[in-house]
């Protein structure tokens, strides 16, 4: 009922813009205009109308849009927030904001001030904007049908809890997140209870913590995106049916740091991807049914960190590529599949010439479960005795998963 009620008011709001449509009018803003200010250009424009800022800087506090209107910056106006709450507050469907400069907004310990915040709204276009210096960048709260595209938003975090994120999903529906460049925040981009939405072209580096965080958000796709240098790389958290497809995770280093974390998802694909210098290309934990297949693992410390309460991931068609670690595990029972991966480590044969190693590969070393259970013992990387360890267990395996073997490895890269 609540979601036909919903419908029944975008459909009135759909009609009445269309009657009015033919009478739009346009407003100018400028210095040398008969309209000086924002906020009383908004006061006197009418649904369906148009207001171009032409250049300029304009401190007018917290504007709030309240109807559907379209906000067009022309030669970068600047809005300025003097570190005094937030900038734009939009309350209406149907607004579209372009061409802005918005900074300084104010770091709040009590609420989530934005440089752009759209709330209980369908259908508003956040387009081309850059921000800076915004304790939340951009920030959508039950919202659904929106577009944030093209915007550059780069903070100046130093501490996450002194910090935002740069684009802040809350309880949406059906949000396209495109092309947009953020950077210096708490996490890059943030959605929690936001479902069936697009992020697709996104540059998301040199933030705190996560470059991507998302949590019970079910039915997203997530394609073409580059993560770059975060803190903790992007972790994925209870949550089901989502794709992530020829996406970078790169140069994510550091002790908690993952090219990307899978915690209690299901039902999910990652496919196409690149995972490339990562401390660990993909650390599994309570995952369940993931189709994980023709990715590339290029010089991660651990490729793939397999906890042993997943099961029923299937790893298929992956490229293993000069990683210290191939799979790591932290028990002996093993619940998933590894079928036609290439593996440089392999040393088996092809004698019937099909492409196909005629030798399983066991890609969990003796080594790699002695650092599981012991980290210490990382500092004895590439010794003579950790190299003798390895070689004796391949031969009389007693010690490493028994049932975790690729049966069919590549022999050439995928």
């Amino acid at each position: 009922m609540k979601n036909l009620s919903r419908h029944i008011v975008q459909i009135t709001t759909l009609l009445l813009l269309a009657g009015l449509q033919v009478q739009a009018t346009t407003l100018k803003v400028c210095a040398t205009c008969p309209n000086t200010s924002i906020r009383k250009a908004i006061a006197l424009a009418k649904p369906g109308d148009s207001i171009v800022v032409d250049g300029g800087v304009y401190r007018e506090g917290t504007i709030d849009i309240k109807k559907p209107i379209s906000l067009i910056g022309l030669n970068n106006p600047v809005l300025d927030g003097q570190f005094k709450g937030e900038i734009l507050n939009i309350r209406s469907s149907y607004v579209t904001v372009q061409g802005f400069t918005l900074k300084d907004v104010e770091v709040s310990y009590l609420s989530d001030n934005a440089a752009i915040r759209v709330a209980e709204a369908s259908h508003v276009k956040v387009l081309n904007n850059k921000i800076e210096n915004a304790f939340f960048g951009i920030y959508l709260q039950r919202a659904d049908s929106c577009e944030v595209r093209g915007n550059v938003v780069h903070g100046q975090a130093t501490t996450e809890s002194g910090s935002g994120n740069a684009i802040h999903l809350w309880y949406c529906d059906d949000i396209r997140v495109q092309d947009n460049k953020v950077s210096g925040h708490r996490d890059g981009i943030y959605f929690e209870f936001a479902t069936n939405s697009h992020i697709q072209g996104n540059l998301s580096q040199g933030n705190l913590r996560y470059g991507l965080h998302f949590m019970f958000s079910d039915g997203n796709v997530y394609m073409g995106n580059t993560f770059r240098q975060n803190g903790a790389g992007v972790a994925v958290m209870y949550t089901k049916n989502i794709v992530m497809q020829d996406n970078l995770f790169e140069d994510n280093w550091g002790a908690a740091a993952y090219g990307l974390l899978l915690k209690d998802i299901s039902r999910s694909v990652i496919k196409n991807n690149t995972f490339k210098r990562n401390t660990a290309g993909i650390y599994l934990e309570g995952s369940s049914k993931l189709d994980v297949q023709k990715n590339n693992f290029e010089n991660n410390g651990w490729a793939v960190r397999l906890l042993s309460n997943c099961e029923q991931d299937t790893f298929r068609l992956n490229n293993f590529v000069g990683n210290t670690f191939d799979v790591a595990t932290n028990g002996n029972t093993v619940l998933n599949y590894f079928s036609g991966n290439y593996w440089d480590k392999y040393n088996g044969y092809d004698l019937n010439k099909d492409k196909t190693g005629d030798v399983p590969y066991r890609p969990v070393s003796l080594y790699s479960m002695l650092v599981e259970r012991v980290p210490p013992s990382v500092m004895f990387m590439r010794s003579f005795i950790v190299d003798l360890m390895d070689q004796v267990e391949r031969v009389l395996p007693s010690f490493i998963p028994e049932r975790l073997v690729d049966a069919n490895p590549s022999m050439k890269r995928i």
